[in-house]
C-alpha cells in the first residue's frame, strides 16, 4: 500500500473581478487576507506563503487552479500568484477550451460564483491568546473556484468585458431613436 498523502486543508475568500480575454475569462482576487479570522477560526500570518511559492518557483511548478477542490477538474492556469501586505493575490485565466472552465466563465460573468479557496498543508501554527489558530506556514498546493468563500467579507466585483461609457451612451441612444421611430410608425397607422 502506498504511503499516505499529507492531510490538504482549504481556505476561501472572493476574488475581485473577471474579464474577458481572447483564451478565456480573467480572475483576480485575495485567494487568503493576512490577520482575517475566518469561519473556521484561523488566520494567516503575512509571510505565512513565501517558503512555498519560492520552492514552487524553484522547481518550476505552478499553484493549480482547480473547481470546487477537485484535482481531476483543473479549469485554468493561475499566471501570477503573490504575496503583498493584505494577503495572497492571484490572478489567472479560466480556459474556455475546457468544458467546466467554460461553465466556471459563465457563472463568474454572471455574479453567480465569486469564491476563491486556497488548498493547503499546515507546516507551521501557532494559538494566540484566544485560542485561535494563526497559520505560520503554509506549503500552498493549489487555488479553487468555489461556490462558498471561508471569508465572507472579501469582496468581488465579476464581470465581463465592460463597454467603455461613450460606447454605452450612443448605443442607448440608438435604441431610443428606433422606440420613438417604431411609436411613430404605429401611431400613424
Amino acid at each position: 500500500m502506498g504511503a499516505a498523502l499529507p492531510q490538504l486543508e482549504r481556505k476561501f475568500a472572493r476574488f475581485d473581478n473577471a474579464r474577458t480575454v481572447a483564451d478565456g475569462v480573467e480572475i483576480s482576487g485575495y485567494a487568503s487576507l493576512f490577520g482575517n479570522l475566518d469561519q473556521g477560526g484561523d488566520s494567516v500570518a503575512p509571510g505565512a506563503y513565501a517558503a512555498s511559492l519560492k520552492a514552487h518557483a524553484e522547481a518550476g511548478r505552478s499553484v493549480k487552479m482547480l473547481w470546487q477542490h477537485d484535482p481531476a477538474q483543473p479549469i485554468g492556469v493561475w499566471d501570477e500568484v503573490r504575496e503583498d501586505a493584505r494577503g495572497l493575490w492571484v490572478k489567472g485565466r479560466l480556459l474556455s477550451d475546457v468544458a467546466r472552465g467554460r461553465e466556471a466563465a459563465a457563472l463568474v460573468t454572471a455574479g453567480a460564483l465569486d469564491g476563491l479557496s486556497i488548498g493547503y498543508r499546515t507546516v507551521r501554527a501557532e494559538r494566540n491568546e484566544k485560542g485561535h489558530r494563526v497559520l505560520a506556514q503554509l506549503d500552498l498546493w493549489e487555488v479553487s473556484l468555489v461556490t462558498f468563500p471561508m471569508l465572507p467579507d472579501a469582496r468581488v466585483g465579476a464581470k465581463g468585458d465592460a463597454l467603455p461609457e461613450d460606447i454605452c451612451s450612443g448605443i442607448a441612444s440608438v435604441f431610443r431613436e428606433a422606440r420613438a421611430a417604431l411609436e411613430r410608425k404605429d401611431d400613424a397607422t
